[in-house]
């Protein structure tokens, strides 16, 4: 299930457990925020709001309060002996989506345990592959190319100028 909802003049569409910055927000580490402001809802099937979806709101607990980077706004006007330098960095606030609540619900304000996730079945899988391919070349008796040394120095490279192709006149063409 996905939703998009607006939040500091700007839409996000989001899912359950995502982790997005928005503009700054009032709460605490670890309170849980509600947005209404819900444009679209959808899952098995798409709910559109006009222009929000009635009943519906988007619970995310918040993870910090920060800052972003220096943004430097630096004004020239040439030849004027004019400069100006200002520099800002914008507050936000990193949240992560809860819940996506529909028909009226309410938000669980208290913080949920977020649940283990399962070691990925992609890492068995590759340590099979391993021992399979150590097998199998163990089986065979091809004969490996010598290593290179690693203090072996490289020949320098040289570049060949064409003649023709980059010559061009300096300075002014004369009349």
């Amino acid at each position: 299930m996905f939703a998009v909802f607006k939040t500091g003049g700007k839409q996000y569409r989001v899912a359950a457990e995502d982790v997005l910055k928005v503009a700054k927000l009032k709460g605490e580490r670890g309170e849980i925020v509600e947005f209404g402001e819900v444009l679209v809802v959808g899952g098995d099937s798409v709910t559109l709001g006009a222009p929000t979806v009635a009943g519906a709101t988007v619970a995310a607990e918040v993870l910090d309060q920060a800052r972003g980077p220096k943004i430097i706004a630096f004004k020239k006007r040439r030849r004027k002996n004019s400069r100006r330098k200002r520099g800002f960095r914008e507050e936000f606030t990193l949240i992560r989506i809860t819940e996506i609540l529909t028909d009226g619900k309410k938000a669980n304000k208290e913080v949920q345990p977020r649940p283990k996730r399962a070691p990925a079945p992609a890492a068995e899988a590759d340590a099979e592959a391993g021992e399979t391919a150590a097998a199998a070349s163990e089986g065979t008796t091809a004969k490996k190319a010598p290593a290179k040394k690693a203090s072996a120095k490289k020949a320098p490279k040289t570049k060949a100028k064409a003649p023709a192709a980059r010559a061009k006149p300096k300075g002014k063409p004369k009349k």
